[in-house]
Order: C-alpha cells, then structure tokens, then sequence
C-alpha cells in the first residue's frame, strides 16, 4: 500500500510571506538594509522541521549574546552542539561567511598604510588575531617613514602563553630590511593588562633591536574588544 503522508521538511525562505524573505529585501533595499538575523537566514538558508529559518538565526544570535563576533569565535563542531537545529551543513555554512568576511578585511590595499598611532597598528592586524582562542605573535615591519611592508607570525602557542625567540625575530626583521617593527599578540582571555612575561619581552625585544638600529615603536595586546598599547602608556 503506498504511504500518502506527507514527506516532512525544513521550512525555507522561499516558504515566508513577501514581506519576510531577506532575499527580496536585499534586492529592493540592498544588501545592508538587512539585519543581522536576516544575514544569518540567507547563509543559513533554511530552518528545522518546526521553526522557520528567520527564527533559527534569532535564536542563534540570542544564545550568543546577539554579538556576531561570538559566532564567529567558535569551529563547525561547537556550533552544532551549542545551537538547537544547526547540523554540520549549516554551521559550515556559517563558519564559511565568516571566514571570508575575515579574508575581505584581511585584504591589503595597493599601497600599505602608515602607522602613525597605536591604532593604526590595532586596524591593520586585529583581523588575525582577535577572534584566536590561542596565543599567538606577530611582527610588523616598518619602513623609515613607518609605513608598512609586511608582517609575519612568529609563534603560535596555547591558550595563555607563546613562546617567542628573539634572536628569531631580529634575524627575520634584519633579512628583509626593516627599519622598525610593531610588535602583537593577543590575550584570549579578554585581559588587558600586561604581565611580567610581557614586560620582560617587550625589554628583551627593544634591546635586541637597538643592537641593529631598529626601531620598536610599539607593542600590542589585543583581545576581541579592544587593545593596550605599551607606546600610549610611556612604557617604550
């Protein structure tokens, strides 16, 4: 005997009223005249069989503190264990849009910027850092008018150390010339305040340095909220 029962699915965006597809809207009103979970609802594309997508993504971003960023900070795995409805498919789908909305923001201009002040350091490098749940070391390199020529990453190590080799760091800044350095790593834990470790890292790195004629006009703790500067507090 043939089953007439209808075959249960997902509700789609394509199920909603007119007026609540995000997609017709981003194409009447542009693609920023969305909300965040409107955004969410296109990448995640549909819902589960007892919620509509657009309330899948306000629940996503509710358990989340309605901040993006702390989306964002977590792999395909924990996405599926944290939000009711999300499956690997659609958490790949979300780790997806972040990432490329990362490499966007991570995607230098023709002519690299100057630093002039700690933020400016902050606005060049936080993309690689700030959403990290380990530590890791940066480098920036300088040319004499303090415009940038690179950057590379110098270590990689837990969740709240790194080791960094100084000899290291000096042989790659001389080997390509540089005629100053800003220095970053990032504090997943949210901390701010240096600690001793960082105090004596930031005089062990000034020092070598000096040795070579390179200036090290700043050092940068970074977290998903914000950055301390050792040059704003007179500690260079």
């Amino acid at each position: 005997m043939a089953n007439n029962t209808p075959v249960s699915r997902p509700p789609r965006i394509a199920d909603l009223s007119v007026d609540d597809r995000p997609r017709e809207k981003a194409l009447k009103q542009g693609i920023r005249s969305l909300t965040d979970t409107e955004l969410m609802a296109i990448v995640l594309g549909s819902g589960t069989t007892v919620m509509p997508v657009t309330e899948l993504s306000r629940q996503i971003l509710s358990a989340s503190g309605d901040k993006l960023i702390n989306v964002a900070k977590l792999s395909v795995q924990e996405m599926c264990k944290k939000y009711l409805g999300v499956g690997p498919a659609k958490a790949v789908r979300l780790a997806a849009a972040f990432e490329l909305g990362r490499r966007c923001a991570t995607e230098q201009p023709v002519e690299l910027p100057v630093v002039r002040c700690s933020s400016d350091i902050y606005n060049y490098i936080r993309t690689d850092v700030e959403l990290l749940d380990n530590e890791e070391f940066w480098v920036i390199l300088l040319s004499r008018s303090n415009r940038i020529i690179g950057k590379f990453n110098l270590s990689a190590g837990g969740t709240t150390a790194t080791v960094v080799d100084v000899k290291l760091l000096v042989k790659h800044v001389v080997d390509r010339l540089a005629a100053g350095i800003a220095v970053v790593h990032n504090h997943p834990s949210g901390n701010l305040h240096p600690s001793g470790a960082d105090d004596s890292l930031t005089s062990k790195i000034k020092g070598a340095c000096e040795l070579f004629d390179v200036r090290l006009i700043d050092h940068l703790i970074i977290t998903s909220a914000d950055y301390y500067s050792y040059a704003d507090n007179g500690r260079l």
